[in-house]
């Protein structure tokens, strides 16, 4: 389906119009896709170092005179909180699962992609461990591809997801190839589809699906980066109502935040301040859906499947479910290969990241989705 290009303004959007191509059709051009992600560390030994890289972002740290103080601040930051993030990832294994699933999807979506006559190789370039987008940029090369689509695996908007891991990739990629981006896609139908199927089999384990309060948490951001013009809020929102909607489920439900970090103001309410609510309320059945991941991660696993689920029955909860994770379900695979091809078939233009300081940028964007 052909999406006209949005004008975005307030940093939804960093992107400049660079080039033509022609439409999709099928050709022996080589295609690399670059799946981005977070990242995380893969030992308890990487929680600091990991900690420390993305603390220096300045998507994420920014201030008056951050370039002097980022890195002492990072490290003070880093340090201390190592410390109280330890033992989520002690929980679940010593360390993020993250790279594996992000990999599996990789090669899932090169499975999916090849039968249509795509010749696709894709590589994953996270943001904060390894393998970094230098990394991802040094595999791509050495593949030789002939035109790159950008697939940011966030399925809202935000400066620190998306708007970061593409500020990083203009900084590290020169190459004169044809780049398309894929932009938030937190409405594409197939997308949904995928994370209605999952809440589906969590509200399935309940005795009686219809009385299990429906949780959506998503991770939170600071309050000084959404009253800046960034959409991530909203388009979480969005998405819990597009999801109740699709999913025509007659529940009760709230949406909440997770994993904030330092004294500043956050997305509010926080899991914690909702499980307590619920509870006083005699709420006794939960079902929390993870709203703005597409992997299972410590965030999912040790925040919420371990941490909160704890904390839920020291509150009286009776049953507590999370729903799983999208990683490579078959569903979300499809979705996002129809991304990559709307992406690489509708995209008259083809544009590259530009990368620029402070939040009143505003370009346009073709965005893969509904």
């Amino acid at each position: 389906m052909l999406i006209p290009p949005l004008t975005l303004g307030a940093d939804e959007s960093k992107f400049a119009r660079s080039g033509e191509s022609e439409g999709m059709a099928k050709t022996t051009r080589r295609v690399g896709v670059v799946l981005f992600q977070l990242g995380g560390p893969d030992t308890l030994a990487a929680i600091e170092p990991f900690l420390y890289n993305l603390f220096c972002d300045p998507d994420i740290i920014d201030f008056p005179f951050a370039r002097i103080g980022r890195k002492p601040l990072a490290k003070l930051i880093s340090t201390t909180r190592a410390r109280k993030v330890q033992h989520h990832y002690a929980t679940i294994g010593g360390g993020s699962p993250i790279r594996r699933f992000t990999e599996r999807q990789a090669r899932a979506l090169e499975a999916e992609l090849t039968p249509q006559g795509l010749d696709v190789r894709c590589f994953v370039a996270m943001r904060y461990w390894h393998p970094f987008t230098s990394e991802a940029i040094a595999q791509l090369q050495a593949a030789q591809c002939d035109e790159v689509v950008l697939l940011p695996l966030y399925p809202q908007y935000s400066s620190t997801t998306i708007g970061s891991s593409l500020n990083e990739w203009h900084r590290s990629f020169h190459d004169d190839v044809p780049v398309h981006v894929v932009g938030y896609f937190y409405r594409h139908p197939m997308y949904l589809d995928a994370v209605v199927e999952k809440i589906d089999e969590a509200l399935a384990r309940f005795p009686v699906s219809e009385r299990a309060e429906i949780i959506f948490s998503a991770h939170s951001v600071p309050m000084s980066v959404i009253a800046k013009g960034d959409p991530y809020q909203r388009q979480i929102e969005n998405t819990v109502e597009l999801l109740m909607e699709r999913g025509r489920w007659p529940n009760r439900y709230r949406l909440c935040y997770q994993s904030k970090v330092g004294a500043s103001k956050w997305l509010q309410p926080s899991l914690h301040r909702t499980l307590r609510d619920l509870a006083a309320e005699k709420a006794r059945e939960l079902c929390v859906v993870p709203v703005a991941f597409v992997s299972d991660h410590v965030e999912t696993l040790g925040e919420i499947d371990h941490e909160a689920r704890e904390e839920a029955y020291r509150l009286g909860i009776t049953q507590f479910e999370m729903s799983a994770g999208l990683n490579d379900s078959p569903k979300f695979i499809s979705a996002l290969g129809q991304l990559v091809r709307e992406a690489l078939g509708n995209d008259a233009q083809s544009y590259i990241p530009v990368h620029e300081t402070g939040v009143q940028a505003a370009a346009t964007v073709l965005l893969a989705a509904n």
